[in-house]
């Protein structure tokens, strides 16, 4: 069988309350809507967006799918219109998707299509266990038996040329593309969805997403550690503030040392090298670079393989300058280019009590260590 899947990434996510589209969020390093993309072409040949192609065709950038349809003014119109543009691949079977759903969970797709060999249409749906209430103007009227209801979820599966002429039909107002084929007297299929199924639609399901996706993601831990010479002539830029003191650091760029290991600590949890292999000091294009640069490379490095900063802790090692009265401002930059709160951003340094070349005031060290969650059993890019 040839299976097709729509993406329907046309709302608005007004509940949710975000300056944009909800689907359009970054979630675990990504957006919701990629998440959702990602879990879909692991069981689908051909991938049907339906939304904004601009902010679609960004977001999914890299990914394999046919070309963007612009949404209608419902949900259904929005389906209805990703149908009708893969009437020239006329699959078997389609899968109907929420853009706002990022997580499918394992299995579930499989068990719809096993669905289907006795159905028109199969969903996932998660028995009601909560008691039910129906209530006007704050005022609880009566008690909803809760026996044989279901909370039903996407993806959903259907034959694809029933689907196509449930939606070419005369019946409106369909919240879901099952209610169509129930509407028909057709047979819809139930399988077990998940609780790890959230769609985002409130902003504490965010948290609730963010949790989720933690318990697969992986801790990788890397370190890194380099050392400049101090040297007359140079502004001194440690861990991307400039810090007023007689002498600089000498390097091929701003010889910034702090961001320099911490770069390469990223780089050691990705197992991608150190940063003299993403930026050559041999290359004249990284002279005096701004070394905020590189670090925006290095943590655009963690999201681009799914993953997210958990914290980083950077050591500067000299007798002088002080870096105590400079070690806030540090950290607030550092979490600003690293993408996240000052609270996982720790500065701090210490000396050697005077001894080697950082007690003669010759040179600066850092070291530093961070931990990075990745997604198990990711592939390397």
């Amino acid at each position: 069988m040839s299976v097709a899947a729509i993406l329907v990434a046309a709302g608005s996510g007004s509940r949710f309350g975000a300056a944009m589209p909800k689907q359009f969020l970054v979630l675990a390093g990504k957006t919701v809507i990629r998440h959702a993309a990602e879990a879909l072409t692991a069981h689908a040949e051909l991938l049907q967006p339906v939304g904004d192609p601009g902010a679609i065709e960004t977001a999914l950038d890299g990914l394999p799918h046919l070309p963007v349809v612009p949404g209608g003014a419902t949900r259904q119109d929005s389906v209805r219109a990703g149908l009708e543009a893969l009437m020239g691949h006329v699959p078997d079977i389609v899968l109907i998707h929420d853009a706002a759903r990022p997580i499918i969970p394992p299995g579930t797709v499989p068990n719809l299509l096993s669905t289907l060999q006795t159905t028109a249409g199969a969903i996932p749906a998660i028995p009601v266990s909560d008691t039910l209430k129906q209530a006007f103007d704050g005022v609880i009227v009566r008690t909803v038996p809760r026996e044989g209801l279901y909370r039903a979820q996407t993806p959903q599966a259907f034959r694809y040329q029933t689907l196509l002429a449930a939606h070419r039909g005369k019946v409106t107002g369909a919240t879901d593309d099952a209610s169509l084929l129930e509407a028909l007297g057709e047979r819809v299929g139930i399988v077990r969805g998940s609780e790890d199924n959230i769609k985002l639609t409130y902003p504490e399901d965010l948290l609730r997403l963010e949790r989720a996706m933690a318990a697969c993601l992986i801790p990788r831990v890397g370190t890194g550690f380099d050392v400049h010479a101090l040297v007359a002539g140079r502004p001194l830029m440690l861990c991307g503030i400039s810090v007023p003191y007689e002498k600089g650091l000498a390097g091929h760029s701003d010889a910034d040392v702090g961001i320099h290991a911490l770069c390469d600590a990223i780089y050691g949890a990705l197992a991608e090298g150190d940063i003299g292999r993403h930026f050559p000091p041999s290359e004249a294009a990284w002279k005096d670079a701004d070394s905020a640069r590189f670090l925006a490379h290095a943590v655009g490095r963690i999201a681009a393989r799914g993953g997210r900063l958990a914290n980083a802790d950077v050591t500067l090692i000299c007798e002088r300058p002080k870096i105590a009265p400079h070690a806030a401002a540090m950290s607030a930059r550092l979490a600003a280019i690293l993408g996240v709160t000052k609270s996982c951003v720790s500065v701090k340094a210490t000396t050697t009590e005077r001894l080697g070349f950082t007690g003669r005031g010759e040179g600066i060290a850092a070291q530093a260590v961070v931990t990075v969650l990745l997604p198990e059993g990711e592939p390397m890019q």
